[in-house]
């Protein structure tokens, strides 16, 4: 026996918030759209997901079609319902968060999307939709996520200077922070492999270059360590 609803259902889409880290300055990745409603508008990639894939799937797949990026640190955020948040029809949204690092990406905007952008937090231009609430939740998020989980790492290069950490943290956080506190406090979790490799930024004397242990931090975690920051 065959079942149908007969009440009208809402649309199902994923939104995806990119952070990403220069060295100074956390970016976001937008895209700016080829089509109607909000053509010319910059807004988050995203896209409506289709009744064969997951959410998870979805969000990557939008990923790739709209940025270019694969592979990525990718995170459910929170569900976006408003309404009318979107003038088309009743839509639900699904929102992620990702995190990269811009230099190891090529990014190359595709189907909907007319152009793909990094653009500093510091800087946001008006959104479509209700974007800029979305990624007004994926900032709080990532702020209060960093001081509790080492996700920050997903931000940097492989290879880091402490300096380069705290200048990441800085950026995130939106505050200053005081150089020989953090790296006694970040140094004492013994989650850092120290590297026979240097690395000189600007006029400086070469800094010493640090790896992240994940196999140390995840065997840690089983036996109730805490990451805070």
């Amino acid at each position: 026996m065959k079942h149908t609803y007969q009440y009208p259902r809402a649309a199902l889409t994923v939104d995806c918030v990119v952070f990403g880290f220069d060295g100074g300055e956390l970016q976001v990745l937008l895209i700016r759209r080829g089509l109607e409603p909000f053509k010319d508008k910059w807004a988050l990639p995203g896209g409506f997901v289709r009744v064969d894939e997951t959410l998870d799937d979805a969000a990557r797949r939008e990923l790739e079609e709209e940025t270019g990026l694969r592979e990525v640190f990718l995170e459910q955020l929170y569900t976006f319902g408003t309404v009318k948040r979107d003038p088309r029809e009743r839509v639900v949204s699904v929102a992620y968060y990702a995190l990269t690092k811009p230099a190891d990406h090529t990014t190359a905007a595709a189907t909907d999307a007319a152009e793909a952008k990094w653009f500093p937090v510091s800087a946001i231009p008006p959104l479509a939709f209700d974007h800029a609430d979305i990624l007004a939740t994926a900032l709080t998020r990532l702020r209060g996520k960093l001081t509790y989980q080492p996700i920050g790492f997903e931000l940097l290069p492989l290879k880091f200077t402490l300096t380069q950490l705290q200048r990441l943290y800085e950026a995130v956080l939106s505050t200053d922070i005081d150089k020989r506190n953090f790296r006694k406090k970040v140094l004492s979790y013994d989650l850092l492999v120290s590297l026979k490799e240097t690395h000189r930024d600007g006029p400086h004397r070469p800094a010493q270059l640090f790896r992240f242990d994940p196999v140390k931090y995840e065997r840690l975690k089983k036996k109730g360590f805490l990451f805070e920051l």
